[in-house]
């Protein structure tokens, strides 16, 4: 599988990607920083290679908006390369919830953009290219569907950046025999090979010592006192959580937690929908340094819209009044949760099992991944356990508090209250 240089010399390469590009061995693993040109890299490579050799490859990234995205940079490339290859074209694999986007060139070859489960991984016989392979949910039942793919001499290219050591991809990264060509390219040789922009700045800017090692340092970060890990969020994490401006109770009941922040803290407002079994998060809203009578105001309009089974509220210290009122004005729908050590041990172990069983649904987004990760489980001297988390610029886990709470307001829901309006 010899590639012939048909890269234009318009396509501006760093150093670092001219020996990723002219990488010519057939595993290849990329460990590399944040914005530092993998998808663009790669799209290259792969295109290149298509027009070349006539395979196929099958490129699976974290979800749907993400392979949709490197598809088209593969046809911005194949373009560039003067090649009259198809429309990006759009079909359903296996079911209507997946979206496979498809290439077609003149050569025959096929250029296949798929978001990343254990089903799609299945039923082909062609190059592969996992796109952030870190984040892909069920990374190990993945793996095992999928590398039969390339078993008749077709390659595998994996670029990351880490995610936490409960993956398949740090366990390619870390053994040291496993026949990868690897290549490690951190910020700052990002920046030694031609990148330009300041490390320094960035640093400072982020203020997150763990999130400057993982994202830009490309460090594999112990989860050991992680509660929720990043492999376990990213399982949960799905196109079908993205979340909605309006509210239809009619797809299934729904539920909502809110855990309530004033000047340090965020309010935080999430509303689940459950839809068989499975709770689907529909709202994460973010109130910042808001006034407590705004806040009762954006609430209300959540639970008039909604029309919820329960909401959970955060009762504790400075959210009793705004919990009492709500729960004043809108009966027994809105119930006051008071904050003690057991009760957040409590509302924490309700949420693993659900995670565990992949019966919720998350928005893929940054934030909102970082925030129930940086929930820690610790021991105190005493033997005893406790949950906690660092107080960042992001807030102090209150997402995954609220996201806790609305979990615990549809364990609770058995009879559907009414909702009282009290003048």
């Amino acid at each position: 599988m010899t590639q012939t240089p048909l890269q234009p010399a318009a396509v501006p390469l760093h150093a670092y990607q001219h020996e990723l590009f002219h990488d010519d061995a057939r595993f290849q693993f990329w460990l590399m920083a944040r914005q530092t040109g993998k998808s663009f890299t790669a799209s290259l490579k792969i295109a290149d290679h298509a027009v070349a050799t006539g395979q196929t490859w099958v490129c699976l990234s974290a979800g749907e908006r993400q392979s949709k995205e490197l598809m088209e940079k593969v046809k911005m490339h194949l373009e560039a390369l003067g090649i009259a290859a198809s429309a990006i074209e759009e079909d359903f694999f296996d079911d209507a919830e997946t979206k496979q986007l498809m290439i077609r060139l003149p050569n025959g070859a096929r250029i296949i953009g798929l978001p990343a489960n254990p089903d799609t991984a299945r039923g082909f016989s062609a190059n592969v290219f996992l796109d952030e392979f870190a984040f892909h949910r069920d990374s190990e039942k993945i793996w095992r569907a999928l590398y039969p793919t390339i078993t008749r001499g077709y390659r595998l290219i994996i670029a990351t950046t880490p995610q936490g050591k409960s993956n398949r991809a740090y366990r390619l990264w870390s053994s040291e025999d496993n026949g990868f060509s690897k290549h490690l390219i951190d910020i700052y040789a990002a920046v030694n090979g031609g990148l330009t922009l300041d490390p320094d700045e960035l640093r400072r800017g982020i203020d997150d010592e763990e999130a400057w090692q993982q994202e830009y340092l490309c460090q594999f970060i112990d989860e050991a006192s992680a509660f929720l890990t990043y492999d376990l969020i990213a399982a949960c994490e799905s196109d079908t959580g993205k979340l909605d401006s309006e509210l239809d109770a009619s797809h299934g009941p729904i539920f909502v937690g809110v855990d309530i922040g004033r000047k340090r803290d965020l309010t935080v407002i999430w509303v689940l929908q459950k839809v068989g079994d499975v709770f689907v998060t529909r709202q994460v809203r973010c109130l910042d340094k808001m006034p407590y009578r705004q806040q009762a105001e954006v609430i209300a309009q959540v639970i008039t819209a909604g029309h919820p089974y329960r909401v959970c509220i955060d009762a504790t210290g400075i959210g009793n009044q705004l919990a009492e009122g709500l729960a004043y004005d809108f009966g027994g729908v809105v119930e006051p949760v008071v904050f003690t050590n057991e009760v957040k041990k409590d509302l924490a172990h309700r949420v693993l099992p659900i995670m565990q069983d992949r019966r919720l649904r998350l928005p893929i987004d940054s934030t909102i991944r970082e925030d129930l990760h940086s929930v820690k489980k610790v021991t105190t001297a005493a033997g005893n356990i406790r949950f906690d988390a660092e107080r960042t610029k992001d807030g102090h886990a209150d997402r995954f508090w609220a996201m806790a709470l609305a979990l615990h307001a549809a364990d609770e829901a058995h009879v559907k209250p009414q909702i009282i309006l009290c003048a």
